[in-house]
């Protein structure tokens, strides 16, 4: 039986080892406060059994819609290899352990960048911005902490969809559906592409 993490898994790496810029960039779709769809690029920083795993400000647009509506769905595509995947399910926060582990692995200025931006807000200029990251900077020269409006989310998948190319645009698609009684876990099922 597939197992599409493993597969999924396989085909991010094969995207790193040729040099895809961004390799883990993806697609993530929510719901906005008016029931209209939301999507913007967000990077994948782990992903297992448990699910997909992105980090944010939890004060963003993202993080208020996730917040009132805890679904979402991901797309990842590799244009080189004719590739995609699909991810779709509930959202879960991810531990503070978790989220303060990969906090202290990030580089300092994306650290303070984290403190300074009040992203999704309107913001007067650019120089606005820089102005926050010095103050910041200055408030921890050394060591920076995680924000308390900074933290991760986990798509936890209910269906994994493998696209991949195929000659004369007959694609190969199949949905696998998380199904505890099917073997592995998974049930496939093939679709039109």
């Amino acid at each position: 039986m597939v197992d599409p993490l493993l597969v999924f898994q396989g085909w991010l790496q094969e995207a790193k080892d040729a040099g895809v810029r961004e390799p883990t960039a993806m697609a993530l779709a929510t719901v906005d406060a008016q029931g209209a769809p939301a999507v913007r690029m967000v990077l994948l920083k782990h992903a297992d059994e448990r699910g997909f795993v992105f980090y944010t400000n939890l004060e963003s647009d993202k993080g208020h819609q996730l917040a009132t509506h805890a679904r979402a769905e991901l797309c990842f595509h590799w244009a080189h290899f004719e590739r995609q995947v699909r991810v779709h399910g509930p959202v879960e926060p991810v531990t503070d352990a978790e989220a303060d582990a990969y906090f202290a692995s990030r580089a300092h200025k994306s650290k303070l960048g984290a403190w300074a931006s009040q992203q999704s807000r309107p913001l007067e200029s650019q120089g606005k911005l820089l102005k926050a990251v010095a103050g910041v900077a200055l408030k921890h020269p050394l060591s920076v902490p995680r924000p308390p409006h900074w933290s991760g989310f986990r798509v936890v998948p209910d269906w994994i969809e493998l696209w991949s190319a195929g000659e004369f645009r007959l694609h190969d698609r199949v949905r696998y559906t998380r199904d505890a009684e099917a073997e592995g876990g998974w049930a496939p099922r093939r679709l039109y592409p």
